[in-house]
């Protein structure tokens, strides 16, 4: 075993890690593309305290997953450029530091940092209370607070691919069993991240679920005028004080001390495969983070705009999803959560392109200009019947 110190862009944050040489997870591996490098250890000290981490080095970035957190990606790094933000919580916070179930409902922000969060399963939006004010479903849902039940790695040297599969289950008694199969997919000299993900319905009964990937971009991708590129088939703002920003909902601001959140729901356009792309880059279009998804299990895209003051998170989240983060119950009514049979696995497919080159910048703009061809989007000026509770 041996300790090493490593330090976040935060500053005065530090955070220490173990990384243990034993793991059978730590490993070197040279392929005909080139040398992966896997450790897998454990954070020490402060709320970190005990959470599980396996850092992946392709040779071209390094990704750092959090078993503990339900297998989210706590950050990239790619040709000295870190994918992330700063958010004012100093995590990775260990799940049992995050009340979840107090009764606000919004327990879920005392952990939230990551680059990559994933929300659900059996919820993945706003709090929702019963009639006497009870909590029913928590911000976010709970799987991004489970730890892994299982980890493994799986790898090819002929082709240089390495995947970190791990395995979460959300179960409660007499309610609900969701399992989530997530397969971390990297290449060799490659710097992209897939997230190959299955949920299983494990009861003998039917269920449904939702599921919403949270991916987080702050500084130094985002920053003023900054600009999010999408093939838009619809968009319209979640509730009025998003509406009166709609003429700018793709481009961002400086950081702003007191500055309220904007949200955007939308519908995009995919290629013959269904799949789609998205784009948040920076001023220069010099730096940028893509996602790639397939729209046939993520139909429905969030645009979450936080330029708050770095000092309150200073963020934006692009989101795919199977609905629109409102509460679970209105969602229902609208007909967007997954139906699962006993025994149905339902596949969802995601992939992160760090991107730190003009030239990378303007090939990925090149494929959502396509993917939007010559089609002119339906933009609504105020929230969207159906869309937003309430309207």
């Amino acid at each position: 075993m041996s300790e090493i110190v490593t330090a976040r862009s935060h500053e005065n944050r530090v955070q220490s890690i173990r990384w243990n040489d034993q793991s059978p997870l730590t490993m070197a591996l040279e392929t005909r593309r080139g040398m992966i490098h896997c450790e897998h250890g454990i954070f020490v000290g402060g709320k970190a305290d005990g959470v599980e981490v396996v850092q992946i080095d392709t040779g071209v970035a390094k990704v750092m997953v959090l078993p503990t957190r339900g297998m989210s990606i706590w950050q990239i790094e790619c040709d000295g450029v870190r994918f992330g933000w700063n958010s004012p919580v100093a995590g990775p916070v260990h799940p049992s530091l995050v009340p979840i179930s107090e009764n606000s409902g919004l327990g879920w922000l005392d952990g939230f940092d990551e680059l990559v969060v994933r929300c659900g399963l059996e919820s993945n939006g706003a709090p929702q209370h019963d009639s006497a004010g009870h909590l029913v479903y928590p911000l976010h849902g709970r799987i991004g607070n489970l730890p892994a039940d299982s980890l493994s790695i799986e790898y090819d040297e002929a082709s240089g691919r390495l995947e970190l599969i791990g395995e979460v289950c959300e179960s409660r008694l007499f309610f609900t069993n969701l399992r989530l199969q997530s397969r971390l997919r990297v290449n060799a000299g490659s710097a992209d991240i897939e997230l190959l993900d299955n949920v299983t319905n494990e009861r003998s009964t039917a269920a449904t679920m939702q599921l919403l990937y949270h991916i987080n971009v702050g500084k130094p991708v985002l920053g003023e005028n900054a600009k999010l590129l999408a093939p838009l088939e619809e968009l319209a703002p979640k509730d009025d004080r998003s509406a009166a920003e709609i003429d700018q909902w793709n481009q961002f601001g400086p950081p702003e001390s007191g500055y309220a959140e904007r949200v955007y729901f939308a519908k995009l356009r995919g290629d013959d495969c269904n799949d789609t792309s998205v784009m948040l880059h920076n001023a220069e279009a010099s730096r940028g983070l893509a996602v790639t998804y397939n729209l046939a299990g993520l139909p429905n895209f969030v645009l979450w705009k936080n330029t708050a003051d770095e000092a309150d998170g200073y963020v934006a989240g692009l989101e795919p999803a199977t609905n629109f983060p409102n509460t679970r119950a209105f969602e229902e009514s609208q007909s967007r959560v997954v139906k699962l049979k006993s025994g149905q696995t339902a596949a969802f497919r995601v992939t992160i392109h760090p991107i730190t080159s003009s030239e990378a910048v303007t090939e990925m703009e090149s494929r959502i200009k396509s993917l939007a061809g010559d089609h002119s989007p339906e933009i609504h000026s105020s929230p969207k019947s159906g869309w937003s509770a309430g309207v």
